[in-house]
C-alpha cells in the first residue's frame, strides 16, 4: 500500500442504479430530488418500480417535489457500518414523509440536529451531499420549525 493509499479517507458507498432507480439518481446528481409518478392515476411511487403499485401502469416518470418533508421514524446508528461511515457517527437516520403526498416515504441521513433534537414531525428539507464528481446523496436537514 502506497504513502498515498494509507492516507486516503475511505468513500462511502455508492448506489447502483438500475432500470427502476436511474432517473431518481440522475436527478440528484443534478441536486434536484425527483420521485417516480405514474401518469395514468397520478401516485407518487418511492422506491422507484417498473410499474405503479396503486394501479398498475408501467407509464412512470420522475417529477421534481418541493424538497419539504416531516420525519416519520428514526434510529440512531452507533457502530460504522463501513469504512466511509466511521468518521460521519452517531449516525442520524430517518425515514421522512414527503409533502407531496400521505405516506410517501424515503429513507435518508439527517443533518443539521443531534439525536436530542429529533422528533416525530419535524419538519425537513432536503440537502445533497456530493461524494463523488458524478455521484450526490440526498439528505434531509431539520429546518429549525417546530413540527
Amino acid at each position: 500500500m502506497s504513502e498515498a493509499q494509507k492516507g486516503a479517507v475511505p468513500m462511502r458507498p455508492r448506489p447502483l442504479p438500475d432500470e427502476a432507480s436511474e432517473g431518481y439518481w440522475q436527478a440528484a446528481n443534478e441536486g434536484c430530488l425527483a420521485i417516480q409518478r405514474c401518469q395514468d392515476c397520478r401516485r407518487w411511487n418511492h422506491a422507484p418500480s417498473l410499474n405503479c403499485p396503486a394501479c398498475g401502469s408501467g407509464d412512470l416518470d420522475f417529477e421534481k417535489v418541493s424538497g419539504e418533508a416531516t420525519l416519520f421514524s428514526w434510529t440512531v446508528v452507533h457502530h460504522s457500518p463501513g469504512p466511509g461511515f466511521a468518521g460521519k457517527l452517531p449516525l442520524l437516520v430517518g425515514i421522512v414523509e414527503l409533502a407531496e403526498q400521505p405516506h410517501l416515504l424515503q429513507v435518508a441521513n439527517l443533518t443539521g440536529c443531534s439525536e436530542g433534537d429529533l422528533h416525530l414531525g419535524m419538519p425537513l428539507h432536503v440537502e445533497f451531499e456530493r461524494i463523488a464528481e458524478d455521484c450526490a446523496l440526498p439528505q434531509f436537514r431539520a429546518t429549525g420549525g417546530q413540527g
